[in-house]
Formats: C-alpha cells, structure tokens, sequence
C-alpha cells in the first residue's frame, strides 16, 4: 500500500472541498451539464487515442498507484551474488534449484538458460527484449493518464467557451448573466482538478514504478551474464551496487 498516494489524494481532495466549504455552499460547484462534458469529453478522447484493449488496462494501471510491492534491489543482488557463489563452487547446473524457488519468471527464464548452456549473447539478446516489451507495458499506464491529463483541461475550457456562448446569447436578461458565467467557469474548474489532482501526478507515480521495475531487471541482467561469464561474485557485487544509489533516490522521491 502506498501510503504517500493515498495522502496525497485525501488531503488535496480536503484542501479543495475545505476551500469551496469555506466561502458557500458545495452546492454551487455541482453541475451535472459540466461533469459530463468533462468527464464524458475526456474518455471520449481517451478512447480515440489508445486501443479498447489497452484503454481496459487503465484500471489495473491506477491501483497501482496506489497499491505496489517489488523486491528491494539490495534482496536481488543477495539472491544473485549467492547464486554466483553456488555456481562457482559446484558449476552451473548446481543453481538449477534456484529456477524453482524464485517467484521473479524474468529472472527464472534467465536462470534456466544459464543452466541450459545457451550462448551468452543469445541469453542477452532474450533479456534485453524482454525488458523492452516489459517497459513499454508499463510506460502505457503512465501514457494514458497523462493524456488524460492534458484531455481533461481541455474539454473544461470547451465546456466555459459552450457556456459563455449561451450566456451572451441572453443578455437580454441581465439576471441571468452572473449564475451563467458561474456555470461556465465550473467546467474549467472540473477539468484542472482532474488533471492536476489526479491524473498528471498518477501519471508521474507511475512513470517512478517503471524505473523501479526496470531498475531490478537490469541487476538481473547483468547478474545472469555475470553468472554465465564466470566473473567473481565479489566483482559482480560491486557492478550491481552501482544501481543502488539511483534506484533508491528515484523511490525515496516518490514517497
């Protein structure tokens, strides 16, 4: 569970509705014409722009934001400098094990070519593919929100121009004028919360779990390739450490 995200998300959802509270009624910043251009316009949008598969994905893609589990990096290049150990000792088919006992399947697949005495590069090239089509599947989550993002501002200043259209079309009626121009700035209003409290920092939430994930798919790459070349365990320990410094800054920044 991610902590940050959920405050975030209460305490902006507070601040605005304690804002509105503060000066009048909620009542007056509730209007179903304005809801429904916005919320309405911006799927409308969404859906145009991206595939109904992947559109369908959104959802798995947003409880991550705010549910997420990934192993440390510090756990992964333990498990690989053991493994390394184990097969310098005993040979490669002494890890053969470990495919069994990891829950990670990129690194599982990585092992079993290892023990399988596939060629180095080929093992390489398989990884590096693989951690490309894993990154484009996760960059997609951050894509769409922050498409939305950009959608949603959009169709509130479509939804202020449509009321103020209707507005200058009855100036007639001089009472009218104000609640008409509180109506057409609603829509503008609903648009810039939706995009800045929701789905431009859900997009950056998740462009951070990406680089976490693709983080600890290069220590296992290059602990597999480690392992396969024969280096020392000591030597492999020290090229992973290196990734530790970013990783952690990029994750600490998130929270």
């Amino acid at each position: 569970m991610d902590i940050s995200s959920i405050i975030g998300v209460v305490s902006g959802t507070g601040f605005v509705m304690g804002t509105i509270l503060l000066g009048g009624s909620i009542m007056m910043f509730f209007n179903i014409p304005s809801i429904l251009i916005v919320v309405g316009g911006t799927i409308a949008s969404t859906m145009i722009a991206y595939p109904l598969a992947d559109i369908m994905s959104i959802f798995k893609s947003g409880m991550k934001v705010f549910i997420f589990k990934i192993e440390q990096p510090e756990d992964i290049i333990a498990n690989l400098v053991e493994i390394s150990n184990k097969a310098r000792k005993g040979g490669l088919l002494s890890i053969e094990g470990d495919i069994q006992t990891t829950p990670d399947p990129y690194l599982a697949q990585a092992l079993q070519m290892t023990v399988d005495g596939v060629k180095t590069g080929d093992i390489a090239a398989i990884m590096q593919k693989k951690m490309a089509l894993t990154k484009k599947k996760l960059d997609l989550g951050s894509d769409m929100f922050s498409s939305m993002g950009s959608y949603a501002p959009a169709f509130g200043m479509i939804g202020t121009l449509i009321g103020l259209v209707q507005m200058l079309a009855n100036l007639d009626d001089p009472s009218s004028i104000g609640p008409k121009m509180a109506v057409a700035m609603i829509t503008t209003f609903y648009g810039a919360v939706m995009a800045n409290l929701f789905f431009i920092p859900m997009a950056d939430k998740l462009t951070g779990r990406a680089d976490l994930e693709i983080t600890n798919m290069n220590i296992i790459f290059e602990g597999i390739i480690s392992i396969r070349e024969g280096e020392h365990p000591k030597l492999m320990e020290d090229k992973l450490k290196v990734y530790l410094a970013g990783g952690k800054g990029k994750e600490e920044e998130k929270k």
